[in-house]
């Protein structure tokens, strides 16, 4: 079951890196003030993708969800500053850590 953290952990780069252009990395943050959608569309959108991920992962929906909150509140306090990209990527993958013990004890 490691290679579901393995890919867990890809999920997430690819995610937060690849399919995260500077458009969106720029638009998710409320105080860049743009003539792009609003950045709630752009934040909701890249945590979406990353909740994507998960799901797509573990085959556990709910995952998929809750990934998508945790993703959306963190990239939130990055934005606003309350934590810095070194605890946003932590925690990221605190989470990703999380999700792969929950996904092994619910299909053992």
């Amino acid at each position: 079951m490691i290679i579901l953290l393995f890919w867990l952990i890809v999920g997430h780069a690819v995610a937060d890196f690849a399919l995260q252009p500077d458009v969106m990395a720029k638009g998710k943050n409320r105080h860049n003030r743009t003539d792009q959608p609003c950045w709630m569309y752009w934040l909701s959108a890249h945590a979406l993708i990353h909740g994507g991920a998960v799901a797509l992962a573990t085959g556990i929906w709910w995952l998929g969800v809750a990934e998508t909150v945790w993703h959306w509140g963190i990239d939130f306090g990055k934005c606003d500053n309350v934590i810095d990209v070194h605890i946003d990527q932590a925690l990221h993958l605190f989470c990703k850590m999380l999700w792969w013990v929950i996904a092994v004890w619910m299909l053992t």
